[in-house]
């Protein structure tokens, strides 16, 4: 699985979420529109968006910046 590090003109850059390795794709190889920190993965050479891995993602880093917080 990878998410969207960010996007610079036609290119998309993603972070494979276990091996942190970098990859490049072309924004026109996306069936939806790409955005920073959308997950996804690649099955059968398709690109596949992962909405509940994105969601369950964003759960957790807002509990975890909660919890930062209350031990400042």
């Amino acid at each position: 699985m990878y998410a969207i590090d960010r996007i610079e003109n036609n290119l998309v850059i993603a972070e494979n979420l276990q091996t942190k390795e970098k990859i490049e794709l072309k924004k026109e190889e996306f069936t939806f529109e790409p955005r920073e920190g959308l997950i996804f993965s690649i099955e059968n050479e398709k690109i596949i968006e992962k909405k509940e891995v994105e969601e369950d993602r964003r759960k957790l880093l807002r509990e975890k910046m909660e919890r930062l917080k209350h031990h400042e």
